[in-house]
C-alpha cells in the first residue's frame, strides 16, 4: 500500500458550526506522587519551614521522579478530563507549558498521540503561568471559527526541572502538576460557557521572569552560558507588585466587557503564585478573601497547571457549585496576564 493510500481518505465529519461558544464540559488533573515538604527543603537550604509558609502559604509541593516529563503528566490529566466529559475524541489539543519535553518539536502532538487522539490538531502555548488562560482563549477561538467542535486544553509544567535546587526562593515555591479541561461547541447561555476574555502582555519587562540561557539569543553568541543561567530566575519583589496590579486590572476589564460588577462574581480562581499575591488581589478589588479559591498550600506554584488544579480542588470540595459565576485569572512571564468568566457547569473533576 502506498503512503497516500494509507493516509487517505480522511474521515467524513460535519464541520463545526461557526460562532459557537466554548463550553467547559470536562475537568481532569494529575500530580506526581512524590511529596516534598517544607521540612525537606529547610533541611538542605538556609531557610525554615516557618519562613517558607509565612512568605508563600505553601506547606508542600509535588515533584516528578527522575525520567518523568511534562508530557507524562499532561497525558494523565488529559485522559482524566476526557473521562470527566464522557468523550473519547476531540478535534484539537492545546498544551500550555513552559517546560516542554524538548525545545523542538512541540510536546502537544506526542501528548495527543499517546492519548489516542489521532489526526487531532495539536500545538503548544508558552505564556508561562498565564499559559492556561491563553490556552483557553485559543481553544475558544478554534471553536468560534468552526475549526474544531471539541478541544482539549491542558496546562502542565515540571518546574522542578528548571529551578535552581540551591535557591531557597524558587526551589521552595514551585511544584509540578497538570490540569486539563474539555471544551465543546455550545451556546453562550449554557453553564460552562466561557467568555468574554481579557488578555495582555508587556514585553518591556520580559527579563523579570526568565531562563536566560538555552534559547537562540544565547546560542547565537557561540559562547558558553553563564553558570546558573540555565535555571529559572525571577525578580520576586517587582513581580509581586505587578502580579497584583495586572490580575486585578484584568479581572475588572473582563467584567466590564461582560457588563457585570465584582459583586456578581461568586468565586475567583486565580493563579496560585503566592498566598500574599492572592490576598493582595482580593484587597485591591475590595473583595472578601473567602471568595478566592486556594490550594497553594498543598501543591505550590504549578505554573500553567495552577488554575485548572485550583478549579478541580474547589470542585471536589464543593466550593465550586453548578451555576456559580466564576472568574479565572492569571499572571506570568512575558509579562503576560489574562482573565475570563464562566458559570460553573455541573461536572465531576477526575
Amino acid at each position: 500500500m502506498t503512503e497516500a493510500a494509507r493516509v487517505l481518505p480522511f474521515p467524513e465529519t460535519p464541520p463545526p458550526a461557526r460562532g459557537a461558544s466554548a463550553v467547559l464540559c470536562g475537568l481532569g488533573t494529575w500530580l506526581p506522587s512524590r511529596v516534598v515538604t517544607n521540612a525537606d527543603i529547610a533541611s538542605r537550604l538556609d531557610t525554615s519551614e516557618e519562613w517558607i509558609r509565612g512568605r508563600t502559604g505553601i506547606r508542600e509541593r509535588r515533584v516528578v521522579d527522575p525520567g518523568v516529563s511534562t508530557s507524562d503528566l499532561a497525558v494523565e490529566a488529559g485522559q482524566r478530563a476526557l473521562k470527566s466529559a464522557d468523550l473519547d475524541h476531540v478535534d484539537a489539543v492545546v498544551l500550555a507549558t513552559t517546560t516542554p519535553d524538548h525545545p523542538c518539536p512541540a510536546t502537544a502532538p506526542e501528548v495527543a498521540h499517546r492519548i489516542g487522539l489521532e489526526r487531532a490538531a495539536a500545538f503548544d502555548v508558552n505564556a508561562v503561568c498565564t499559559g492556561f488562560l491563553y490556552g483557553l482563549a485559543s481553544g475558544a477561538g478554534l471553536i468560534a471559527t468552526g475549526v474544531a467542535e471539541r478541544v482539549l486544553v491542558i496546562g502542565a509544567d515540571t518546574f522542578s526541572t528548571i529551578v535552581d535546587p540551591a535557591s531557597r526562593t524558587t526551589a521552595a515555591i514551585f511544584g509540578d502538576g497538570a490540569g486539563a479541561v474539555v471544551l465543546r461547541a455550545g451556546a453562550p447561555h449554557e453553564l460552562g460557557a466561557l467568555g468574554p476574555f481579557d488578555l495582555g502582555s508587556d514585553g518591556q519587562d520580559a527579563d523579570l521572569i526568565t531562563v536566560p540561557s538555552g534559547g537562540s539569543r544565547q546560542r547565537s553568541t557561540h559562547e558558553p552560558p553563564e553558570p546558573g543561567s540555565e535555571f529559572f530566575q525571577m525578580e520576586g519583589r517587582t513581580v509581586f507588585r505587578k502580579a497584583i496590579y495586572q490580575m486585578s486590572g484584568s479581572a475588572q476589564n473582563v467584567l466590564r466587557k461582560a457588563g457585570l460588577g465584582l459583586r456578581d462574581v461568586d468565586r475567583f480562581v486565580i493563579h496560585q503564585a503566592n498566598i500574599r499575591i492572592v490576598n493582595g488581589v482580593a484587597d485591591m478589588l475590595g473583595q472578601p478573601v473567602a471568595k478566592f479559591v486556594r490550594n497553594i498550600g498543598e501543591v505550590g506554584n504549578t505554573a500553567a497547571a495552577s488554575v485548572p488544579l485550583a478549579m478541580a480542588s474547589a470542585c471536589e470540595s464543593g466550593e465550586l457549585r453548578a451555576g456559580q459565576r466564576v472568574l479565572l485569572g492569571a499572571f506570568g512571564g512575558g509579562l503576560t496576564w489574562g482573565a475570563t468568566l464562566l458559570r460553573w457547569p455541573d461536572i465531576e473533576a477526575m
